[in-house]
């Protein structure tokens, strides 16, 4: 982000100027000697050696340090370095993003604030990197209490998403296509939730014909503690398909999950179970399994998963074994489980914060490794090859994490590692940033733990954006590098930096 203000100070003599010469020297008429000039640094400067001493702005490079070291000194904030989310703002100042730094940059508003989301895979192509782009997404609102029957399960379509600017004076911008300057489009479909959306996950289960799309299933957690799971193709093929009308029977769930006594913000669905088996974890500590049948219907094991002590505030199925998962809780402790369990106890308790554990994310790439970020704006990875049943059967462990950060000062709210990118990691977090992370970045013993000299700003910080009331945020699984981000509003951004 930027938040530049020129310096308007003392900048001394300006550069020469055409036709502002300086006046001829006065110079001895003698032939064939050479007048004395008069030097104007005479009296400052006797010899070499102080010339060296005094430094390049004529000051001593002793006295011009300590100033600088001044200035850099923030320590959450200072006079010198802006930090967003940490520093504050001056009556009467906004933030701007610097958009060189940016490869695709929007802003886009719904009718209520959306505050979880997913994207919605597409057939539009795997990697791709044609602007301007197209992406599907789903989300939940949380309308004013006054309001709760305006909530509304949203199904969205984004195009029109152009790439930056060229630069100024970049003459290939002329050729470039016209469409990649027009403002984006927002479409959506909404289907009536009547209470706030607490958390929303998406999940695509595969037609036994080819060629025929997936059928993309939603799953929505909400205040009333009930558990909606919603067929969303239809309203997905109306965006293509002129003169679609949804019928009111197309926006009626297809099951209603009614287990749960308290609401609840956990939910995922298994990527190694295509039909469709989904996690639900409430406020009272418990999680519930459902699983879709070959018939299409839905099955929920009344058999509750047992072991949090307080609510359950994430989960996350194992992305590389179908019967293990992970979850994380306001008792500052991450489980693993295995849904064969008759007990229906974890096999694995880990006491990883004092604090709540607000957010986990499974790696893709690199399976043994864990995500979690916390509420005291802590975040950290954990290799789960190291996780061991504590001696103790009645207390859990406390391992140690091969990287943490604590970077945010405030809640962590969204944590997710990248689809391709084993070592780049995207966290949302209460002081309004979204940050991007390269553990790739190592750092010796003996090396500062600082960047250019800032304290608390790791070298392994690649990127800083500005999201007011961020809440949570998704890698765009098709296109490279893209982000999407909910908050006040919904943000979809590519920075030059992944």
């Amino acid at each position: 982000m930027s938040k530049r203000t020129a310096d308007q100070g003392d900048m001394g003599a300006g550069p020469l100027k055409d036709r502002d010469r300086p006046d001829a020297m006065d110079v001895d008429e003698k032939p064939n000697e050479m007048g004395e000039f008069e030097d104007e640094f005479e009296d400052e400067f006797e010899s070499d050696d102080e010339i060296i001493e005094a430094g390049v702005d004529g000051r001593p490079d002793a006295e011009r340090e300590a100033e600088e070291a001044a200035a850099m000194d923030v320590d959450g904030g200072g006079p010198g370095t802006f930090i967003v989310g940490r520093t504050q703002l001056d009556p009467g100042q906004t933030l701007t993003p610097d958009t060189s730094t940016y490869k695709m940059l929007h802003s886009l508003s719904t009718p209520w604030p959306c505050l979880s989301f997913d994207i919605v895979r597409d057939r539009l192509g795997e990697d791709r990197s044609v602007y301007p782009a197209t992406m599907y997404t789903v989300a939940g609102t949380q309308a004013d209490s006054n309001k709760a029957a305006d909530n509304a399960l949203m199904v969205m379509k984004f195009s029109g998403l152009s790439k930056m600017n060229a630069e100024d004076g970049d003459e290939s911008s002329d050729d470039e296509d016209d469409d990649e300057d027009a403002d984006p489009i927002l479409e959506s479909k909404s289907i009536p939730i009547g209470s706030t959306v607490n958390r929303i996950r998406a999940h695509q289960a595969p037609s036994s014909d080819p060629s025929r799309p997936f059928t993309t299933l939603t799953a929505t957690m909400t205040e009333s503690t009930n558990v909606f799971i919603h067929d969303i193709s239809p309203h997905l093929a109306a965006f293509d398909t002129p003169g679609t009308v949804i019928t009111p029977q197309q926006n009626r769930p297809l099951c209603t999950i009614r287990a749960h006594k308290a609401e609840g913000y956990a939910v995922d669905w298994s990527p190694l179970h295509p039909a469709g088996k989904l996690l639900t974890g409430d406020n009272d500590g418990l999680i519930y399994v459902t699983t879709r049948s070959d018939g299409g219907g839905f099955i929920t094991d009344t058999r509750a998963f047992q072991g949090h002590t307080s609510s359950v505030e994430d989960i996350q199925w194992s992305p590389s074994e179908a019967s293990v998962f992970a979850s994380a809780s306001s008792d500052g402790t991450v489980r693993v489980w295995d849904v064969r369990s008759k007990s229906r106890k974890p096999a694995l308790t880990m006491q990883i914060s004092n604090t709540d554990v607000n957010v986990i994310s499974w790696s893709k790439q690199q399976t043994h490794l864990l995500a979690s970020g916390a509420d005291d704006g802590e975040w950290a990875v954990w290799d789960l090859r190291q996780w061991k049943p504590s001696a103790d059967a009645g207390k859990p462990g406390k391992p140690t994490p091969i990287a943490s950060f604590n970077y945010h000062k405030e809640q962590i709210t969204s944590i997710e590692w990248h689809p391709k990118d084993d070592s780049i990691v995207a966290v949302a977090a209460g002081d309004n940033t979204v940050t991007l992370w390269d553990l790739a970045v190592e750092l010796d013993d003996e090396e500062s733990k600082d960047t250019a000299g800032v304290q608390d700003v790791p070298p392994q910080l690649l990127f800083v954006h500005y999201q007011k009331l961020a809440k949570e945020l998704h890698w765009h699984p098709q296109i490279p590098g893209a982000l999407v981000a909910t908050g006040e509003d919904l943000s979809v951004f590519r920075t030059i930096s992944v």
